[in-house]
């Protein structure tokens, strides 16, 4: 059985489209970036904890595949977490204005005596934000829990002028790479399998 160690609802929906079931586990991992830690290895260790704590929360069931998924932005090798206040959303937003940033997802698979990890860079470039701008987006409330305070599939895919990589995986779950790490598993998406749509 999957499962998906994060409550987020964006991980939810994109690893929903990969057409398997699955279970969500809530893991309390602590997401602080070690003395000297690049931002990669950073992302990664995260989402090696959360997997691995989700194992641990199930009691190490012998079926259970656990995913864990860790998303930042990364500007200038400094790392742009979720915004503490509108204010650090505001400084977070102009900093990335008229500028290419890096958004790093990373992506581990645990079970029984196995694991598989995946990383994936997509460098994402903003338009010059004007301060209006930048300010009512904020008040929409949209950068609230996003790392680098915007949601490329809300209203920031207005400031996005290009982007190399995987859409989402800035989102949060690089699909492609998602499927090749389940498929690792023994466990074969069907995106396409035909749904009961009810009109």
């Amino acid at each position: 059985m999957l499962y998906l160690a994060s409550q987020s609802p964006r991980r939810r929906d994109l690893l929903a489209r990969l057409g398997l079931p699955f279970g969500q586990i809530d893991v309390d991992v602590p997401e602080v970036l070690g003395a000297g830690e690049s931002a990669a290895d950073y992302v990664l260790r995260v989402a090696a904890d959360k997997a691995r704590a989700g194992l641990q929360a199930l009691g190490e069931s012998a079926d259970a595949v656990v995913l864990g998924a860790d998303t930042e932005v990364v500007l200038d090798d400094v790392v742009f977490g979720k915004p503490r206040d509108d204010a650090d959303a505001f400084r977070m937003l102009q900093a990335l204005s008229g500028r290419t940033h890096q958004v790093i997802s990373a992506v581990v698979l645990v079970g029984a005596g196995q694991q598989a990890q995946a990383t994936v860079a997509t460098e994402v470039t903003f338009d010059v934000l004007d301060t209006d701008t930048i300010a009512a987006y904020v008040a929409s409330g949209e950068p609230h829990g996003k790392a680098g305070a915007y949601a490329i599939q809300g209203g920031a895919e207005l400031f996005v002028t290009r982007m190399a990589g995987s859409h989402s995986g800035v989102i949060g779950l690089p699909l492609q790479q998602t499927a090749a790490l389940l498929r690792s598993f023994g466990l074969q998406p069907q995106p396409f399998a035909p749904h009961d749509h009810k009109a």
